[in-house]
C-alpha cells in the first residue's frame, strides 16, 4: 500500500486532494490563513488543523463515535442527504473547520452563524418517542468531544507523538471557543475533562442495524477518483483502528490480528508523503 501511495505524482496528489475538499462547480478554494482569525499564527489548534491526513481520518473516526448517539444519528439520517452526497458533507465539514481556524474572524463568525441557523430547523423524535433537536446543548457537546478527540489523536497517531500533554490541554481549550459560540454545553477544556465527558455520554450510546447501515455507507463509499483510492483505502482502516475498542464493538467492526501496526504504518507513511507534497506547494493544507 505504501508504495502505491508513493507512485501518485505529487502534483497529481495535490491536485486531488484539493479536489475533495473544494468543490470547484461552486468556486471553492483552499481557505486563505488571517491574521485577524479566532486563533493567532502559532495557536496549537492551528497546527493539528492543519494536517489533511490526520485531519482526514479523525474526521471519519468522529463521524463513527458520533452516530452511537440515537439523537446525532437521526439528525443526520433524517435531515440531511448523507446518503446521497457524502462528499457534500465531508467538504461542508472540513470547510467550516479550516474557516473557524484561519479564515479572517468575520468569516469565522458568518460560518459558525451559519451552522446555527441549520441547526435550529433539525428536531425531530426517536422511535421510542424521545424528543431531539441538533442545537440540545449536551448533543452539541457530544459531537464537538468526538471531533476534538478524533482530530488530536490522529494528529499524535500520525503527526507528532511526543506532543506534550501541555498542549493536548491547550487544543481543547482552543477547540472550546467554537463550540460554546454554536451552543454545546459543557465543554470540555483538557484532556481529562474530555476523556471524563465521553464517559459520562456512555450510556446513551446504542448501535443498530441502522447504525451500522451508516458506518457501512461510510466505510464502502467509492473513492472520489481512481488515483485516491489505494489512499482511501489506508484512510479508512486507520479510521477504525483509532476508535476506542468499545466503539468498534458496538459498531461490530474488527481488526485482523497484527494488522493494526500494518494500518498504522501506512497511515504514517500516508501522511508523511501528502505532508511532503503540501510543502512544494507552498502550504499543508487542502
Amino acid at each position: 500500500m505504501r508504495s502505491a501511495i508513493l507512485d501518485i505524482p505529487r502534483s497529481l496528489l495535490v491536485d486531488q486532494v484539493r479536489g475533495v475538499f473544494n468543490d470547484r462547480t461552486k468556486g471553492e478554494r483552499p481557505v486563505v490563513p488571517s491574521d485577524n482569525a479566532l486563533y493567532p499564527r502559532g495557536a496549537v489548534i492551528r497546527r493539528v488543523h492543519g494536517d489533511v491526513t490526520a485531519m482526514m481520518i479523525g474526521g471519519v473516526s468522529a463521524l463513527l463515535l458520533q452516530m452511537l448517539h440515537p439523537a446525532a444519528l437521526a439528525g443526520i439520517w433524517e435531515h440531511s442527504r448523507f446518503r446521497d452526497d457524502m462528499l457534500g458533507r465531508l467538504r461542508r465539514t472540513a470547510r467550516f473547520i479550516a474557516v473557524t481556524s484561519y479564515a479572517d474572524r468575520a468569516e469565522a463568525d458568518a460560518a459558525i452563524a451559519r451552522v446555527r441557523q441549520v441547526h435550529e430547523q433539525v428536531r425531530g423524535t426517536l422511535s421510542d418517542g424521545t424528543p431531539y433537536a441538533a442545537n440540545d446543548p449536551a448533543l452539541l457537546a457530544w459531537v464537538h468531544v468526538c471531533e476534538a478527540v478524533s482530530f488530536l489523536d490522529a494528529w499524535i497517531a500520525f503527526a507528532e507523538p511526543a506532543m506534550s500533554r501541555a498542549d493536548q490541554d491547550r487544543y481543547f481549550a482552543q477547540a472550546a471557543l467554537v463550540a460554546r459560540a454554536l451552543g454545546a454545553d459543557p465543554v470540555p477544556q483538557s484532556r481529562a475533562q474530555a476523556e471524563g465527558l465521553m464517559t459520562r455520554f456512555r450510556p446513551e450510546l446504542k448501535a443498530d442495524e441502522r447504525t451500522r447501515e451508516v458506518a457501512r455507507m461510510v466505510l464502502d463509499q467509492p473513492a472520489p477518483s481512481l488515483a485516491l483510492a489505494p489512499v482511501q483505502k489506508v484512510l479508512m482502516q486507520a479510521s477504525v483502528a483509532m476508535l476506542p475498542r468499545w466503539a468498534r464493538r458496538m459498531h461490530g467492526l474488527s481488526l485482523l490480528p497484527f494488522s493494526a501496526p500494518v494500518t498504522r504504518a501506512g497511515a504514517f507513511a500516508l501522511a508523511h508523503t501528502v505532508r511532503w507534497a503540501f510543502r512544494q506547494e507552498g502550504g499543508v493544507r487542502s
